[in-house]
């Protein structure tokens, strides 16, 4: 009898555990990285004469950081948002789902009527090895905002390997 109730136990055991699963583990960006990269892309815009909004968003979609240069448009803080917001939702920069938009993507056509999504390129999301941890986003310097993002993030490329 005590063999049957061991078997019992057993398989119960085997049967719980991946019911339970294991805890998830994961890097996150840390406030000093984001500030960095924010502040980085600003003064590479600025280096340019453009005046500009850099923001930063979490894994989550969270705001961590959101600066404005001295002259930046009012509304360029919120589509540097949203253009974060973008990358990291769809783990791409915005310049490839503006493509994707202007090629009449019909899944893109919806999704940017979701709060927050915007086509507009200026975003990027930050990786690390291939997990993506956040999403940065400038505004304010058409043409050039993915290139000051880009900026941002080589200035803490060593932190994300």
């Amino acid at each position: 009898m005590n063999w049957q109730l061991a078997n019992v136990a057993i398989m119960f055991a085997i049967l719980v555990s991946p019911a339970m699963g294991q805890p998830l583990t994961h890097r996150d960006l840390s406030y000093p990285m984001a500030r960095t990269i924010a502040e980085a892309a600003i003064e590479s815009c600025g280096s340019k004469g453009y005046r500009v909004s850099a923001v930063v968003v979490d894994r989550a979609g969270e705001v961590m950081v959101a600066m404005r240069a001295d002259g930046a448009a009012p509304h360029t803080m919120e589509n540097a948002r949203r253009k974060a917001y973008t990358a990291l939702s769809f783990r791409v920069a915005t310049s490839d789902y503006a493509k994707r938009y202007a090629d009449n993507n019909p899944v893109v056509r919806q999704q940017v009527t979701l709060p927050s999504v915007i086509a507009i390129p200026g975003g990027l999301p930050v990786k690390l090895g291939e997990d993506v941890i956040a999403g940065v986003g400038v505004s304010g310097s058409p043409g050039v905002d993915e290139p000051c993002v880009q900026a941002g993030i080589d200035k803490v490329a060593d932190q994300l390997k």
